[in-house]
């Protein structure tokens, strides 16, 4: 039967004004930039005018890329109901284990990983005379590695391959030069107004921080969706920044007269569909992550309430952790958005913050390729033939630190030689459509427990499993074995499409039989239109384009376990093992350097020196070891937190972590207070035995005492009241005269010349007690100008006590500032000037007769004339046996009484 076009449908959609323009642009230059806003049919009608599908072009080949399998599968059914034709038909559609085209498909829909997999296949992408990028502004990494890969090809093989990016809300002039000052062309917006209504919470609420977001802000998105359903018309959309927040909102609308529904990455392709196809007439409440922001109509939606939050990755290189941070979402999503509340009629979007708060927004989201890991992204680069990405055109180029990075872990893996080029096994890992990290799991793990037990582990690490499965691996692999959940279907499906993608001669049983028994197949797999050229397996990345697992740390090559060590369960017979050592054997292999060892109760130090907890209640917390698969450190923790783990044994840890194995070390340091020797077999920073080191090197016995020294202080050294006036009298020298005088005010100074003042006492000496017994003072001397004859000097140039007119010697206090001298008062009595100390006045701190403060001065002469006569007045009453004469400079000095005077 002849398909029926819904030609008023097409000519309503607004874009259709700006297609002359954008044909002609792309026919003079073969690249263009469509900037159109949401509902205008950028991503429906332009496709199939470019195909010649609809109007009079000549008949072409397209591709439209989108960034969501959600995305994808959507806008190909919108397009073949426009044309009145079924998918697979002129249209069709792949995402990663789904592919509907026909022989007569003009238009395809994928999502860029399927795309980024094809070009590396086929770099001319044969057959194809148009690619369209769709939703470019949301920056994912593999968005912009297939426009770098595509603007190659057209500049090397493929000049008359058209290439046109779109969105909503883009850089437009960034991308128009990145595509080789390509024109920009603009479509008129939506007709259908939205009305932006202002929604902030009444008390503030705390902003996210790492994962957590503010219960209280979960409570007031619930408060203004209730708000919404009463106020207008139609259902309504609610954008949350993930799955745990979209929960906690279902669970606190529960009351509300309508159907609440959840989208997000993780939602089984039939929900996803099923909430584009619309309601049957009930008013629907459809919580949604950013799968929902763009590329799709909601039938029903006439209102949005946003959150204005959004997840995006972050990566911890040091530690080799990384999880997901919550932040607050761009403008630009804030305004794709809202535009789902006008693809229809006239709409309204609640905005969960203050409209002050908005011109604070950023502009656009954080481009992937600047936040996260980009080990994947290093091994496609490397597969094009471009190691290092300089010769890519790419609007942000990655961070080198990042790139660095990424590269040691391909190494690692073997996915590339020492030069950074790629062989067959990395063009292997390459076409798995995993991180390497993951690749190398799958491939190495094959051989040793057969692939379909290995495709099993990966798929779960590949598509984590709810949180509601606990912490467990291999219990969740045995809870997804069962089914009966929507996660299952997707872990089944991945499971097998990584079975499917092993290459040839990959081992497809283990040498044991598989005590797990065969798995479950109830779930029926996706029937596509048949084609007369089946596409190998189609990858993507994973759902929603921003998922972050703990990152994946810098490991070395991995090498097969020393000899004289051994498995407790031989590689070679893995079909005799049990779901938990397989478990625990694939994440050891793909994440060597989290491996864990026990120190505490649920508390563990994983070989890359990172300690790591498990949640209370966890059935691993008293596992001796663990296999880290999924982790997550926020902030200013000391810790990370073990979200998904394996048990292991040793034997396992040591071989899949061989290259963390060191030889017994003699390490001779300072800890806990005094020096350490001991000879120590590790595993990166887990110390697997430990002897005492009883002859330990002398020099590295000095190394660790000077350690102790930086760390404890020069306290440690026996120090004398003299040795303590010395170190003063000296740096105040120093501070006054500078050279010859020695710094000695500050530690580490003191400790750079430890070979000027403390040898030999510091080279024979052999623990802290040892340190203890040498003499500060007599150290000291030695840094005295001696050569130049200053040293004897020191006694005139600062005087540890001055003489004043009673006879006292008085000691001096050289402090930090300007030297003090603390006499009593009566003492001074004649004394005209201040006395000086290398020619700088000594602050005198005069003291009544018992020795407590009177007046402080640097300026004798000043004090006995006009201060002196104040001091008089207060003190002599308080102090009548004690001389207070009217004329202080002529009269005796005195340390006694004027009993003692007399008698004397």
């Amino acid at each position: 039967m002849a398909s029926v076009p819904r030609t008023s449908a097409l000519e309503s959609l607004p874009v259709g004004a700006a297609v002359p323009a954008l044909v002609a642009a792309l026919d003079a230059h073969g690249t263009a930039v469509l900037c159109a806003p949401p509902g205008t049919g950028k991503t429906t009608l332009v496709p199939l005018v470019l195909a010649g599908l609809v109007g009079a072009g000549p008949a072409r080949k397209v591709i439209v890329a989108e960034p969501r399998r959600i995305a994808a599968r959507a806008a190909a059914r919108r397009m073949a109901w426009l044309l009145g034709e079924r998918v697979g038909d002129s249209v069709g559609f792949t995402v990663r284990g789904e592919r509907v085209v026909g022989p007569g498909t003009r238009v395809e829909v994928v999502t860029t990983g399927v795309l980024l997999q094809r070009l590396q296949r086929d770099q001319e992408l044969a057959g194809t005379d148009v690619v369209v990028l769709d939703e470019c502004h949301e920056r994912h990494l593999d968005a912009d590695t297939v426009a770098a890969f595509l603007l190659d090809v057209r500049a090397t093989l493929r000049p008359e391959l058209r290439l046109l990016a779109a969105s909503a809300t883009t850089d437009a002039a960034g991308w128009a030069r990145l595509l080789g000052d390509a024109p920009v062309v603009e479509a008129a917006g939506v007709a259908h107004p939205v009305e932006v209504v202002w929604a902030p919470p009444v008390r503030p609420v705390r902003p996210p921080h790492g994962m957590r977001v503010d219960p209280a802000l979960l409570t007031h998105v619930a408060a203004v969706v209730r708000r919404a359903l009463a106020e207008r018309a139609g259902d309504v959309l609610c954008f949350l920044p993930g799955v745990g927040e979209i929960s906690r909102v279902a669970g606190q609308l529960g009351a509300v007269d309508a159907e609440v529904l959840q989208v997000h990455g993780r939602a089984p392709a039939a929900v996803q569909d099923a909430v584009l196809a619309g309601g049957d007439g009930r008013r629907r409440v459809i919580l949604a992550t950013a799968v929902a922001e763009s590329s799709l109509t909601v039938p029903g939606v006439r209102t949005v309430v946003d959150a204005g939050l959004a997840r995006e990755p972050r990566v911890d290189h040091a530690r080799g952790l990384g999880t997901l941070a919550t932040v607050r979402a761009s403008r630009a999503s804030a305004r794709q958005r809202a535009g789902r509340a006008g693809r229809e009629a006239p709409g309204a979007v609640y905005r969960c913050w203050a409209e002050a708060e908005d011109g604070r927004l950023p502009a656009f989201p954080s481009p992937e390729i600047r936040i996260a890991d980009l080990a994947q992204f290093a091994l496609q680069a490397a597969c094009w033939g471009d190691p290092d990405a300089s010769g890519l055109a790419l609007l942000d180029p990655p961070p080198a630190g990042a790139m660095a990075a990424a590269r040691e872990v391909l190494a690692a893996v073997d996915a590339v030689d020492r030069a950074g080029r790629v062989g067959p096994r990395g063009h292997a890992m390459a076409r798995l459509g995993l991180h390497p990290r993951l690749a190398r799991a799958l491939l190495d793990g094959a051989a040793e427990v057969g692939v379909r037990r290995a495709a099993e582990v990966v798929a779960l690490l590949s598509e984590e499993p709810p949180r509601e499965y606990g912490d467990d691996l291999a219990a969740a692999w045995r809870r997804a074995r069962r089914g009966g959940d929507a996660y299952a279907p997707r872990w089944r499906t991945e499971s097998h499409r990584l079975t499917r993608a092993l290459p040839p001669g990959a081992p497809q049983t283990p040498a044991r039989p598989d005590p797990a028994g065969p798995t479950p197949t109830n779930e029926p797999t996706t029937t596509a239109q048949a084609s007369p050229h089946p596409a190998p397996p189609a990858f993507e990345a994973p759902p929603e384009g921003r998922t972050a697992r703990a990152a994946h740390p810098t490991p070395q090559a991995i090498e097969a376990p020393p000899e004289g060590t051994t498995r407790a369960h031989p590689v070679g017979e893995g079909g005799g093992l049990g779901d938990d050592a397989v478990a625990g054997l694939i994440v050891a292999l793909a994440f060597p350097e989290r491996v864990a060892q026990r120190k505490a109760e649920g508390s563990y130090l994983m070989a890359n020196g990172t300690g790591a907890d498990l949640n209370d209640g966890s059935p691993l917390r008293n596992a001796p070891w663990l296999a880290v698969a999924v982790a997550d450190r926020t902030p200013h923790s000391p810790s990370a937190r073990i979200r998904l783990a394996a048990l292991l044994d040793e034997d396992t840890a040591r071989s899949a972590a061989a290259h963390l194995l060191s030889a017994d070390a003699e390490e001779v340091r300072w800890e806990n207070g005094d020096v350490s020797a001991r000879r120590v077999h590790r595993l990166g920073a887990i110390e697997l035995t430990v002897r005492p080191l009883r002859d330990p090197a002398p020099g590295r016995v000095r190394a660790a005492l000077l350690d102790g020294l930086r760390t404890d202080g020069l306290g440690l050294l026996r120090w004398s009241a003299d040795a303590r006036t010395l170190r003063a009298r000296l740096a105040f020298l120093h501070r006054t005269l500078g050279a010859p005088w020695p710094d000695v005010a500050r530690d580490d100074v003191l400790l750079a010349r430890a070979d000027d003042w403390l040898e030999p006492e510091l080279s024979r000496a052999r623990r802290r007690t040892d340190l203890g017994r040498i003499e500060a003072g007599q150290a000291l001397n030695r840094l005295l100008p001696w050569a130049t004859g200053q040293a004897a000097r020191l006694d005139e140039l600062a005087p540890e006590r001055i003489e004043v007119p009673s006879g006292s010697r008085i000691r001096v206090d050289y402090g930090d500032g300007q030297p003090v001298l603390a006499v009593k008062l009566q003492e001074l009595f004649g004394l005209a000037r201040t006395p000086l100390v290398a020619g700088v006045p000594v602050l005198v701190h005069l003291l009544s007769p018992a020795g407590r403060p009177a007046a402080v001065t640097a300026d004798l002469a000043s004090f006995w004339q006009d201060g002196y006569r104040a001091v008089r007045a207060e003190l002599r009453g308080r102090y009548p046996r004690h001389p207070w004469p009217e004329d202080p400079a002529s009269a005796e000095p005195t340390r006694h009484t004027n009993n003692r005077l007399r008698r004397s």
